[in-house]
């Protein structure tokens, strides 16, 4: 089906993955006119029209040079409540129609889970770069497949794992660096809701890659991993399965190198969310981790030595696509902060939670 014109007519080209093409002194050029501000707006598409596109939208319009040209969704009534609402030009009911026409320099998939695999494998053969929603993939064959095609076809690939960019995380990271707290012995994190009930929607309906796993426990994982910056020696998995046949809540235990990591996630209860770490010189307290706006540094005493607040964030998602922009214009496949084999590890962590479900 034709795309539904709202005003004006995108630029076409698809820059983000050409300038890897380049002669460096092409690129050169224009890194410099980009930071000269003559450079052409980063021209995104969004796969799906769920709730979480509102948010995406928002920060797109905080970011510079950077627009969102359309939308598509399985329902075109959807897709039009979303370019109408947040003033995206074009929407479509084809995802890969919309891949064709518009040529853009970015994707953002905003569907379950269950579609991640498909969508990504689908931008990447249109030499679109990706960035795509937590849990990025389902388990460690999709993680495999999709980063391979990446790599083969030079197209960057990203989970968007906003919380990484928080800047309160990424002070108890430089804590841990500086050693505040001596060398970390152990790691708690928790994170937990009670789910809206019902056997269709997206927390517990398989179909759609429901659970736990792939909804708060990417986050306790992602998070402890890039805060630790250890190896993970050893890991063990506990898992309570709902009616559904989903992960309800996930008790996992990792130890690393120097730390003794402990994550519990559920949709069954409200939990206290929240990320502490113990030190001989202290511990350090992250309420919230996975949306931090603040973090708390303890000496071995218990007496606060530094408490960081978070006062500059607007949208988290700002940081998630600067980062892609960045990435995309430097002509490199993968971000440093959230680099391929970090997605493809809490992949594996699915394929050991998956593993104790007993049909």
């Amino acid at each position: 089906m034709r795309p539904v014109m709202r005003a004006g007519n995108g630029r076409q080209g698809a820059y983000g993955w050409v300038v890897e093409k380049r002669q460096f002194k092409e690129w050169l050029a224009d890194r410099n006119s980009m930071e000269a501000g003559n450079m052409d707006k980063f021209r995104f598409v969004i796969l799906g029209a769920g709730k979480i596109t509102g948010k995406f939208c928002e920060a797109v319009s905080l970011v510079e040079n950077c627009e969102i040209c359309a939308v598509a969704s399985k329902s075109m009534e959807r897709a039009a409540l979303v370019a109408g609402k947040h003033g995206i030009p074009r929407y479509y009911d084809n995802y890969e129609e919309m891949l064709e026409a518009e040529k853009p320099d970015g994707a953002y998939i905003a569907v379950t889970p269950n579609d991640h695999c498909r969508l990504s494998l689908m931008c990447i053969r249109h030499k679109v770069p990706v960035l795509c929603e937590k849990a990025m993939l389902q388990d460690s064959r999709e993680a495999q497949e999709v980063f391979r095609a990446g790599k083969e076809n030079g197209v960057f690939v990203m989970e968007a794992m906003w919380s990484r960019f928080l800047p309160a995380v990424r002070k108890v990271r430089e804590w841990v660096a500086q050693g505040r707290i001596g060398t970390p012995q152990i790691a708690q994190c928790m994170i937990g809701f009670a789910a809206p009930q019902g056997k269709e929607n997206r927390f517990f309906n398989p179909q759609l890659g429901g659970g736990a796993a792939k909804d708060i426990t990417v986050y306790a994982y992602e998070i402890t991993d890039y805060i630790l910056q250890q190896e993970a020696q050893k890991m063990e998995v506990s898992v309570t399965w709902g009616e559904t046949g989903v992960d309800v809540t996930n008790h996992i235990s990792i130890q690393y190198t120097h730390t003794l990591a402990d994550l519990l996630t559920t949709f069954a209860a409200n939990l206290d969310g929240k990320m502490v770490i113990y030190g001989k010189k202290g511990k350090i307290e992250l309420p919230g981790p996975h949306v931090a706006s603040e973090s708390f540094l303890y000496d071995e005493k218990g007496e606060l030595t530094e408490h960081f607040t978070d006062e500059e964030t607007k949208n988290g998602f700002t940081y998630e696509i600067e980062e892609m922009l960045c990435c995309v214009r430097e002509g490199r496949l993968e971000s440093q902060i959230v680099p391929w084999k970090d997605t493809i590890e809490c992949a594996k962590l699915f394929d050991r939670i998956g593993a104790t479900f007993s049909s």
